[in-house]
Parts: structure tokens; sequence; C-alpha cells
């Protein structure tokens, strides 16, 4: 804006620019080599006041909440650490349940097996008992009934041979030696 737009050049053109923006030498006021230390103490203070600032309140409060993180972080890692722990105890301790169980499973399966092999074995024993009782009595009861029909055998044996001699000979024979003859027979 130091120019104006007529293309016109001099005192005229600077007076417009005074009337304008009243400043002073055309030139921006921070690249003005005589204000030059009152803007580097200002920004030094400004520098200054900002570190305080910063250092003071703001670092303390990033550092906090860093730290509190960190702490939580650390905190969730132990608390994680720990819940795995005691599931892999309990894990480890179901394991080891469960194999007991299997163990007095397997005991309990065999002394069933055990009790009921023992048990058909005593039922087998009295069966047998049983039979061999039913088999002495029913051979005590075929020896009885062959001795009466072998004793009735022979009586008829002894009336068949004394009737058939008297039939082919017409002599009645006599009763012993009709015995001794069947006894004779029947003995082999």
């Amino acid at each position: 804006m130091a120019e104006s737009h007529g293309g016109a050049k001099g005192p005229a053109a600077g007076a417009h620019t005074e009337a304008d923006g009243g400043h002073h030498g055309g030139g921006f006021p921070p690249f003005e080599s005589s204000t030059y230390a009152s803007q580097l103490v200002s920004l030094a203070i400004f520098f200054v006041v900002l570190y305080v600032v910063v250092s003071k309140l703001a670092l303390p409060k990033v550092g906090g909440a860093i730290e509190a993180r960190q702490n939580k972080i650390e905190g969730d890692l132990a608390e994680a650490q720990k819940l795995k722990d005691q599931s892999e105890a309990a894990l480890k301790a179901y394991e080891s349940e469960l194999a007991a169980a299997r163990t007095r499973a397997q005991a309990i399966g065999n002394e069933s097996r055990d009790k009921a092999n023992a048990q058909a074995d005593a039922e087998r024993k009295t069966l047998e008992e049983q039979l061999a009782a039913k088999l002495a009595g029913a051979e005590k009861t075929i020896a009885s009934t062959r001795a009466s029909a072998m004793s009735n055998v022979r009586a008829i044996a002894a009336d068949s041979a004394s009737q058939i001699v008297q039939q082919l000979t017409g002599v009645v024979p006599d009763a012993a030696s009709v015995n001794a003859a069947v006894d004779a027979s029947l003995k082999g």
C-alpha cells in the first residue's frame, strides 16, 4: 500500500501512505532494528513464563497421567496374571479330580464285577450241590427200583422156567433146582 494506483511517485505517494496507515518508514515493525531489544526481552519473558507454567502445571499433570496409566496397565497385567494362575490351578485341580473320579469308578466297577463273579460262583456251587443231591436221590431211587425189579425178575424168571420145564417134560421141577439155575443164569 506504499504505492498509489495511479502510478504517481514522490511525496504525494508517501503522504497518501501516512494518511492510510500512519506508518513511519514503511517497514514491518518486528523487522525494524530499533525494536529488536524490546522484542527479544518480551520474547525471553514470554518463554520463561511459558516454561514455568508448563513445568509447574502442565508437565506434572501429564507425567501424573502417564504414571497413573502405567500403574493401571501394570495392575491390569498383574491381575490378568493372577487370574491366569488361578485358572491354571483350577484346571489342574479339575484334571486331578477327574483322574481320581475315573480311578474310583474303575475300582467300583472292578469291585462290582468281583462281587457279581463271586455271587455267580456261589449260586453255581449251590445249584451243583442241589443237582448232586437230586442225582444221588435219583440214583438211590433207580437202585431201589432196579433191586425191586430184579427181585421181581428173579421170581418171574423162576416161575417161567418152572412152567416151561413142566410144559416140555410134563414133570414139575423142584423149586431149589429152578432157583439155582436162575441164579446161575443171572450171574452170567
